[in-house]
């Protein structure tokens, strides 16, 4: 392969990862799957020999081990402030639905919206509510910190798999 198509070969999976990375502060946005998504057409491109395979499953199980954290956090913040399963439901959906109205601000507007006005329709409580939308808010920040760092490590087992391979 000639050197100018493997610069660019690394230099677009790199941005595809970085904005995979960056992401990641957006609630709802599938950072880590970008990642992996790079990971992956690098592979195809490039082939992927015995230690690229190696790689890429370490890469895939770490995607997937992020993917439950983010959600596990999030639940557990959200429970841990004294939300209901259903206002985490609806904070899910609402999220989903906001990022599509307005991306990508409109998901960390209404997911932790839902969560505060459904928490405060059911408990007539604002201090119950408050705490429901902040137990959500601080899962939310803690599974940002847990998904970054996996996203970080992906991009070093990548780097790791382009300068052995």
């Amino acid at each position: 392969m000639p050197e100018w198509l493997n610069t660019s070969i690394l230099f677009l999976t790199q941005l595809i990862m970085l904005v995979g990375l960056f992401g990641l502060l957006v609630p709802i946005f599938p950072g880590l799957l970008i990642i992996w998504l790079a990971a992956l057409g690098y592979g195809v491109v490039t082939g992927f020999g015995t230690l690229g395979i190696i790689l890429f499953i370490i890469i895939t199980l770490l995607v997937i081990g992020g993917s439950i954290a983010d959600n596990f956090m999030m639940g557990a913040g959200a429970r841990k402030g004294g939300a209901s399963w259903l206002a985490i439901s609806v904070a899910v959906v609402a999220g989903v639905i906001g990022t599509i109205i307005w991306p990508p601000l409109g998901g960390l507007i209404a997911a932790p919206l839902g969560v505060f006005l459904l928490e405060f329709a059911r408990y007539r409580e604002f201090k119950k509510a408050w705490r429901a939308f902040l137990g959500l808010a601080t899962g939310w920040g803690l599974s940002f910190f847990v998904r970054f760092g996996i996203g970080v490590v992906i991009i070093l087992v990548w780097w790791l798999w382009v300068w052995q391979g």
